[in-house]
């Protein structure tokens, strides 16, 4: 994370993994320190991803993931995490559909607003998508 600091003033820094959580380990520091520490920079974001293909995959349950989750939201809040997919690297471990679910179970302790923000507010600031503009109609 160090090399995210610096650069311009007003400058976006990258949206960035949760860092490949201990998760079938069950540990959480060294990682959760690691964390932490960019979070006091307001201009950088985490993908709330990463959780499923570091978990154990033949016996992984949302509740084994939510401590991961809990320490993003919780430093960075809603309004500097996003919605990741993982691809193309978790469908061996799991299929979008799955993952799409499972981040549902995960924020399903925020409010409306909230989870607004992690699945499309904070991505549309972060990468400045214009969210006003309307969606073009597939052929």
């Amino acid at each position: 994370m160090r090399q995210l600091r610096g650069g311009p003033p007003g400058l976006e820094r990258p949206a960035v993994l949760i860092s490949k959580p201990p998760i079938a380990s069950g540990g959480r520091e060294p990682w959760a320190g690691r964390i932490r520490e960019p979070a006091a920079e307001p201009d950088v974001f985490r993908k709330l991803s990463g959780t499923v293909t570091e978990a154990d995959r033949d016996s992984r349950t949302t509740s084994d993931l939510r401590p991961y989750a809990d320490v993003v939201l919780g430093d960075f809040g809603p309004s500097r995490v996003m919605f990741g997919s993982d691809w193309p690297v978790c469908p061996p471990a799991a299929f979008y559909q799955e993952l799409v679910r499972t981040t549902e179970e995960l924020t399903s302790g925020l409010n409306a607003v909230e989870r607004a923000e992690v699945f499309g507010g904070t991505a549309a600031r972060a990468y400045r998508l214009p969210l006003d503009r309307p969606r073009e109609e597939a052929p």
